[in-house]
């Protein structure tokens, strides 16, 4: 019942968000991330932080290395990930609202009940990807599905089941 519950709750705050969608900038109230210039941000090395709660608002993220690292529930909110590295990271419960993941490589990443609405995943790499209960835009489903292969190395769920991919 409680599983229901949370579908309710997800299908409605998606309805919500596609009829009235938010800014990017007033997707968050983080102080910090908005006073942190993107310069200093591109091509960063996150790889292996622990990085729970951790918020990137309007910022240019694009190559940064965020490979095993632990960035669950997290939120990116109108960032750029381009070519950006989660190879292996858990971004379990995280929110990525309007950010654009241009050929980012999420192989073996975890995002299981992560929120990805008006997220754009064109030229991913997803092998091995779980996006168990994950919340996305119709269509990126359909275009993750045909490049949806591999199995999650930790969870130990097919990538092509995740997404739901007939």
């Amino acid at each position: 019942m409680m599983k229901f519950w949370q579908v309710l709750a997800g299908l409605v705050l998606s309805v919500v968000l596609f009829l009235f969608p938010l800014p990017a900038q007033a997707a968050s109230s983080s102080s910090v991330t908005r006073s942190i210039g993107s310069q200093e941000l591109e091509s960063k090395n996150y790889s292996g932080q622990s990085l729970v709660g951790a918020e990137y608002t309007n910022v240019n993220l694009e190559q940064a290395n965020f490979s095993n690292a632990d960035l669950r529930g997290g939120v990116f909110n109108g960032s750029v990930l381009k070519k950006a590295n989660l190879h292996s990271s858990d971004f379990s419960n995280g929110i990525a609202y309007l950010v654009d993941f241009k050929g980012a490589d999420l192989s073996d990443a975890i995002l299981v009940e992560a929120m990805l609405l008006r997220s754009t995943f064109n030229d991913v790499d997803i092998t091995g990807a779980d996006f168990t209960d994950a919340v996305l835009d119709g269509a990126e489903v359909k275009k993750l599905c045909t490049r949806a292969s591999g199995v999650n190395s930790k969870t130990g769920v097919s990538t092509r089941e995740s997404l739901g991919c007939k």
